[in-house]
């Protein structure tokens, strides 16, 4: 897939929102001495991008989010697990709106997307991770992030529609729903 100027403008200033998002204006809570909880709206800029322009760009977003957001802002030690996490985030709602829902980005659509992809990422993969690497148990972040991703998964589905709607963004070629 080529990814246009247009995308890669659109793809560079998600990447600034998320950074932007996870690193400043973000509340966070350290359990264990790592990170064991984040609020903010750092994941839809994520999201988003694998939304409106498709899974390959989505994960390029989340990726280089995590690796420029560690360099500028280090919240810990650089740990892989949670760059591929970050990728996921993005590729995730790309493959299903794209390839299971044909491209039509609904309300109902964006929601059933973001809400598989965060339980997927934020619920069970980042548990896991901070579990495995820093010994965190899943006592003390899984149900929190239960509770707060039942907020923010419609609060991504109704944000990323509503950017949508405006029509700023082109849908991708590849995504675009069978005519007739």
């Amino acid at each position: 897939m080529k990814i246009s100027t247009h995308r890669l403008v659109y793809a560079a200033l998600l990447i600034a929102l998320s950074i932007i998002f996870t690193r400043i204006f973000s509340l966070r809570i350290a359990l264990g001495g790592a990170e064991g909880i984040r609020i903010g709206l750092g994941g839809l800029p994520i999201v988003f991008a694998g939304i409106a322009f498709g899974p390959l760009v989505g994960g390029i977003v989340g990726a280089v989010s995590d690796l420029i957001g560690f360099f500028i802002n280090p919240m810990g030690p650089y740990m892989p697990h949670f760059t591929l996490t970050s990728f996921l985030t993005g590729f995730m709602p790309g493959i299903f709106i794209c390839y299971f829902f044909a491209g039509r980005k609904s309300f109902r659509n964006i929601l059933i997307t973001i809400a598989i992809t965060q339980v997927i990422t934020a619920v069970l993969m980042v548990p896991y991770f901070q579990n495995s690497l820093f010994g965190i148990p899943y006592i003390a972040t899984v149900p929190s992030r239960v509770i707060s991703q039942a907020g923010m998964i419609p609060l991504y589905a109704y944000l990323s529609r509503m950017l949508l709607r405006y029509n700023l963004i082109k849908i991708p070629e590849h995504c675009r729903p069978a005519s007739g």
